[in-house]
């Protein structure tokens, strides 16, 4: 079964799976950190419904955005999403593992690639019942080196990739990036709520770029008397996702 959701006023229709992966809070806070250029080529490692690629589109329409999904029913649905938005002359979906990137698409030719990666190790936590979510939640079929690597080998000089990461295994992410010669150029963190500690991150690197990283303020998300703070209402409005089909926050315990 299946749930169809309008975003942007009704400029966009996404269909996704009433169970199995949803699109969450965390697309819309990824969306609000890419910028594309008109000319520019983007890839989306683990594309699940085409959400953002639809999303940067529509911004941007000059642009070409690849959707690499690995799951076959995901993949189906996302390129049922950019049909239903005709969009086929701007977003290709790519049914297909973000390793073999080499059969699809040629390494150095990228301007920005991104990403909402599988976040949980696969011993660390409940693996999730349901295939599609556990897949996109554990390094079950991709680890955070391989996003990282398969970037740094489509991306060219200047290339960006901007990812959305658990704010515990920043570390980690760094080491990778500059592992694939993409220098941190800037962090930002995001908390649940003003005094509380930072649970994601938003982290954007360059391909060779010079070192010097930019701590942006922190991202706030709940008021403390409940509702999202104006930032964050800002961000689900402008990327229109007020009303949209999401599972939970994207900032509760994922498993």
């Amino acid at each position: 079964m299946t749930t169809t959701d309008s975003l942007f006023r009704d400029r966009l229709k996404i269909i996704q799976k009433k169970k199995g992966y949803r699109f969450s809070i965390d697309a819309a806070i990824l969306a609000h950190h890419i910028r594309l250029r008109a000319t520019d080529i983007a890839v989306d490692l683990g594309t699940g419904c085409g959400v953002i690629p639809l999303i940067l589109s529509l911004q941007t329409p000059s642009a070409h955005i690849y959707g690499i999904e690995i799951q076959k029913d995901l993949a189906e649905l996302a390129s049922g999403n950019v049909r239903l938005n005709h969009m086929e002359g701007r977003i290709t979906i790519v049914h297909g593992d973000m390793k073999d990137f080499k059969s699809y698409l040629t390494p150095g030719t990228v301007d920005v690639v991104f990403s909402n990666p599988p976040y949980r190790k696969v011993l660390s936590g409940r693996i999730n019942p349901e295939a599609e979510r556990a897949v996109a939640r554990h390094e079950i079929n991709a680890c955070l080196s391989d996003v990282v690597s398969v970037a740094g080998g489509l991306l060219k000089r200047s290339g960006r990739l901007v990812v959305i990461y658990p704010a515990e295994r920043v570390i980690d992410l760094v080491l990778h990036m500059r592992a694939s010669r993409l220098e941190p150029k800037r962090l930002r963190l995001i908390h649940p709520k003003q005094y509380s500690g930072a649970i994601r991150a938003i982290a954007e690197g360059v391909k060779y770029g010079n070192p010097g990283l930019n701590v942006d303020p922190p991202i706030i998300i709940y008021k403390p008397e409940g509702g999202y703070t104006d930032e964050v209402k800002n961000m689900v409005t402008v990327h229109g996702f007020r009303g949209s089909g999401f599972r939970g926050s994207g900032l509760e315990r994922k498993a």
